[in-house]
C-alpha cells in the first residue's frame, strides 16, 4: 500500500524534477483501470492477464474503462505502432520459460517495448542491465560488498544482487538492453540462468548455494542489427531465446502521427501546449522514409546513407526544431531548419554521406519542387545549407 501511495504522489512533482518519467508513472491510471477490469486468468507473478498486457501496449481502439471510485472513464491508449500479433507472440514467450530477444534496426522502439512489457507484467521496468563492452559477469550475476566481505567473510548480507538476481527472487521481468554489445563470454553467463532458472552462489558455504527463480521471472533482451561493436551470440545462448524482429513502421501516416505525438510529449510542460508544425512533420517523415528505403513513393531510386534513418531520430529532429521555435519565435520558419538538422543526422556515421543527401536534394526534392509543390520549392531553395 505504501508503494502505491508513493507512486500516486510522484506525478505531481515529475514535471519539475524528472525529465523522463518511467512508464509505470506515465500510465498509472491505465494500469490501474486494466487491473480493476481484468477478469481473465493471470499467470503466477503477473500483475495483468496476457490479454490485458496486449491491450495495454496496443490500446483498445478508443474504448474506455470505467473504474469504481473514479468519475471519468480511462482510455487505454496505443503505445506501440506495429502488428498486434507480434505483441501477442512476445507475451506468450514471456508466459513460458524462454527469454525474449527483440531484434531490429536502431530506433525501432525495442527498448520502449521492453519497458512496456515489463511494466504491464511486473509493475516496473526498473530491473535493467545496459550492455556495453565493459559489462562484467558480476553485473549479470552478483557482486560483493568488499568491506563486509573482509570483515565477515562470504555471507548473504555481503552479497550485492544484480538486477537478474533481484528479478529471480521477486519473480519479475528483467530487461537486458543491447545484449550483443557485451563480450561473448559475458553473454554466455545467461545460459545456465535461462536453462535452469536458478543462479548458483558457490561462495556461500554453509548457506543455500543457489537462488531459484520465483514465478513471474523472465528476461527481455534487445539487440540492434546494424550498430558497430556488436558481438555475435553463441548458438547455445540463441537457443534460450525466442526472437522477435521489430520492423520500422510500415504506414507513413501512422509514423507521422507517432512523430508528432512523441515530440509533443517531449516538449509538454504544465499549462503550456507545444506547437508541432504539421508540414514540418509530414516533409521530415517523407524524407526519412525515402532515405531509409532507397525508393520514393513515386518510384524514384535514392542512394541510402549508411546511418539509420529511424523514427526515433525523426522525433529528435522535430523536437529540436519545435524547441528552437519556442525560444526564438521572431520570424522563425521551421521548414528552413530542416536541411541543417537532416545533415546532422545523415553524417553521424559517415561524413561522405553528405553527397548522398545532396543527390537526394538534386533528385526527388528538385522534382517535387518542379511539379509545383510550394513547400518542396522552399526546401529546394535551402539546398545551400547542405554544402556549407
Amino acid at each position: 500500500m505504501a508503494k502505491k501511495t508513493a507512486q500516486k504522489k510522484l506525478p505531481g512533482r515529475l514535471a519539475a524534477e524528472i525529465q523522463m518519467p518511467p512508464a509505470e508513472v506515465r500510465f498509472t491510471d491505465e494500469l490501474e483501470a486494466l487491473a480493476a477490469a481484468d477478469q481473465q486468468e493471470r499467470p503466477d507473478g503477473w500483475k495483468l492477464s496476457p490479454a490485458a498486457v496486449v491491450d495495454f501496449i496496443c490500446g483498445r481502439d478508443g474504448e474506455k474503462i470505467r473504474v469504481p471510485g473514479k468519475r471519468k472513464p480511462v482510455e487505454i491508449t496505443r503505445k506501440f505502432i506495429g502488428p498486434r500479433d507480434v505483441i501477442q507472440r512476445c507475451v506468450v514467450t514471456l508466459v513460458g520459460e524462454r527469454g525474449l530477444l527483440l531484434v531490429g534496426e536502431p530506433g525501432t522502439a525495442k527498448s520502449m517495448l521492453s519497458e512496456l512489457l515489463a511494466v504491464a507484467i511486473s509493475g516496473s521496468g526498473s530491473l535493467t542491465i545496459q550492455g556495453t563492452a565493459g559489462t562484467t559477469e558480476d553485473q549479470i550475476r552478483y557482486g560483493w560488498n568488499y568491506a563486509m566481505l573482509l570483515d565477515r567473510g562470504p555471507c548473504p548480507e555481503a552479497l550485492v544482487p544484480s538486477p537478474i538476481l533481484s528479478g529471480m527472487r521477486a519473480g519479475r521481468i528483467v530487461r537486458f538492453e543491447e545484449v550483443t554489445r557485451c563480450l561473448p563470454e559475458v553473454q554466455d553467463s545467461l545460459i545456465s540462468i535461462l536453462s535452469e532458472r536458478r543462479l548458483m552462489i558457490p561462495e556461500l558455504t554453509g548457506e543455500p548455494g543457489s537462488v531459484f527463480a520465483a514465478p513471474g521471472f523472465n528476461l527481455i533482451a534487445t539487440a540492434n542489427l546494424r550498430d558497430r561493436g556488436v558481438s555475435e551470440m553463441s548458438a547455445a545462448l540463441k537457443r534460450r531465446f525466442n526472437f522477435e524482429t521489430i520492423a520500422p513502421i510500415a504506414d507513413a501516416r501512422q509514423e507521422m502521427d507517432l512523430v508528432a505525438t512523441a515530440a509533443a510529449a517531449a516538449l509538454a510542460r504544465p499549462g503550456r501546449q507545444p506547437h508541432i508544425d504539421e508540414a514540418l512533420v509530414e516533409h521530415l517523415v517523407t524524407i526519412f522514409r525515402d532515405l531509409r528505403s532507397g525508393r520514393t513513393p513515386e518510384g524514384w531510386q535514392v542512394h541510402r546513407p549508411s546511418t539509420v534513418m529511424s523514427t526515433a531520430e525523426a522525433v529528435a529532429v522535430v523536437t529540436s526544431i519545435a524547441r528552437e521555435a519556442a525560444f526564438f519565435p521572431s520570424g522563425f520558419d521551421p521548414l528552413s531548419r530542416l536541411p541543417g538538422h537532416l545533415l546532422g543526422v545523415v553524417i553521424k556515421d559517415d561524413a561522405t554521406d553528405r553527397r548522398r543527401l545532396l543527390a537526394y536534394w538534386d533528385g526527388p526534392v528538385k522534382r517535387r519542387a518542379e511539379e509545383g509543390t510550394a513547400l518542396w520549392k522552399r526546401l529546394w531553395n535551402q539546398r545551400d545549407q547542405l554544402e556549407s
